[in-house]
Protein backbone atom coordinates (compact mmCIF):
# COMPACT_ATOMS: atom_id res chain seq x y z
CA UNK A 1 0.00 0.00 0.00
CA UNK A 2 1.04 3.44 -1.10
CA UNK A 3 2.11 6.02 1.35
CA UNK A 4 -0.37 9.48 1.13
CA UNK A 5 1.40 11.94 2.50
CA UNK A 6 -0.94 15.65 1.78
CA UNK A 7 0.49 19.49 2.67
CA UNK A 8 -2.30 21.47 3.56
CA UNK A 9 -1.43 25.02 2.07
CA UNK A 10 -3.59 27.13 4.28
CA UNK A 11 -1.91 26.86 7.33
CA UNK A 12 -2.13 29.90 9.83
CA UNK A 13 0.43 32.67 9.79
CA UNK A 14 3.09 32.35 12.33
CA UNK A 15 2.87 28.28 11.65
CA UNK A 16 6.29 26.55 12.35
CA UNK A 17 7.65 25.08 9.51
CA UNK A 18 6.88 21.37 8.32
CA UNK A 19 8.98 19.04 10.00
CA UNK A 20 10.67 17.13 7.21
CA UNK A 21 14.01 19.17 6.43
CA UNK A 22 14.15 20.77 2.85
CA UNK A 23 16.97 18.62 1.70
CA UNK A 24 15.18 15.60 2.27
CA UNK A 25 12.06 16.54 0.83
CA UNK A 26 14.30 18.33 -2.70
CA UNK A 27 16.50 14.62 -2.39
CA UNK A 28 13.05 13.29 -2.91
CA UNK A 29 11.93 14.44 -5.46
CA UNK A 30 15.57 12.97 -7.77
CA UNK A 31 13.90 10.60 -10.32
CA UNK A 32 10.20 11.50 -9.29
CA UNK A 33 7.18 11.66 -11.24
CA UNK A 34 5.10 15.13 -10.47
CA UNK A 35 1.15 15.04 -11.25
CA UNK A 36 -0.44 18.45 -11.50
CA UNK A 37 -5.03 18.64 -11.17
CA UNK A 38 -5.28 21.73 -13.24
CA UNK A 39 -8.58 23.13 -11.40
CA UNK A 40 -9.74 24.76 -15.14
CA UNK A 41 -8.82 28.38 -13.86
CA UNK A 42 -7.49 30.38 -16.08
CA UNK A 43 -2.91 31.09 -15.70
CA UNK A 44 -2.57 27.29 -14.15
CA UNK A 45 -1.76 26.08 -17.29
CA UNK A 46 1.37 28.81 -17.53
CA UNK A 47 2.42 28.70 -13.59
CA UNK A 48 2.61 24.47 -13.96
CA UNK A 49 4.92 24.55 -17.08
CA UNK A 50 6.98 27.17 -15.70
CA UNK A 51 7.21 25.07 -11.96
CA UNK A 52 7.36 21.70 -14.27
CA UNK A 53 10.60 23.08 -16.12
CA UNK A 54 12.04 24.06 -12.64
CA UNK A 55 11.39 20.83 -11.19
CA UNK A 56 13.06 18.94 -13.87
CA UNK A 57 16.04 21.22 -14.10
CA UNK A 58 16.87 22.04 -10.59
CA UNK A 59 15.46 19.23 -8.58
CA UNK A 60 15.90 16.14 -10.96
CA UNK A 61 12.46 15.22 -11.30
CA UNK A 62 11.70 12.52 -14.16
CA UNK A 63 8.79 12.88 -15.51
CA UNK A 64 5.63 15.66 -15.13
CA UNK A 65 1.77 14.51 -15.71
CA UNK A 66 -0.50 17.22 -16.02
CA UNK A 67 -3.94 16.30 -16.05
CA UNK A 68 -7.16 18.85 -16.28
CA UNK A 69 -10.85 19.60 -14.87
CA UNK A 70 -13.79 20.19 -16.44
CA UNK A 71 -14.20 22.95 -14.08
CA UNK A 72 -13.36 24.23 -10.62
CA UNK A 73 -16.38 23.57 -9.60
CA UNK A 74 -16.60 19.53 -9.87
CA UNK A 75 -13.76 16.88 -8.20
CA UNK A 76 -11.34 15.46 -10.52
CA UNK A 77 -13.26 12.10 -12.04
CA UNK A 78 -12.70 8.83 -10.41
CA UNK A 79 -10.19 7.33 -13.45
CA UNK A 80 -7.70 10.68 -13.30
CA UNK A 81 -7.58 10.38 -10.27
CA UNK A 82 -6.36 6.72 -10.24
CA UNK A 83 -4.38 7.25 -13.28
CA UNK A 84 -2.28 10.56 -11.50
CA UNK A 85 -1.93 8.38 -7.92
CA UNK A 86 -0.98 4.92 -9.88
CA UNK A 87 1.79 6.98 -12.05
CA UNK A 88 3.15 9.72 -10.03
CA UNK A 89 4.99 9.97 -6.65
CA UNK A 90 3.93 13.65 -5.79
CA UNK A 91 0.98 14.94 -6.93
CA UNK A 92 -0.42 18.83 -7.05
CA UNK A 93 -3.59 20.38 -7.11
CA UNK A 94 -3.69 23.43 -8.61
CA UNK A 95 -5.49 26.47 -8.65
CA UNK A 96 -5.18 29.65 -11.09
CA UNK A 97 -6.33 33.38 -11.65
Amino acid sequence: MKTLILFDPTAPRGAPPAAAPERQARAALKGAVVGFIDNAKPNFDHLVDDLAAELMARHGVARVMKRRKRSASVPAPEEMMREITGECDVVIAGSGD
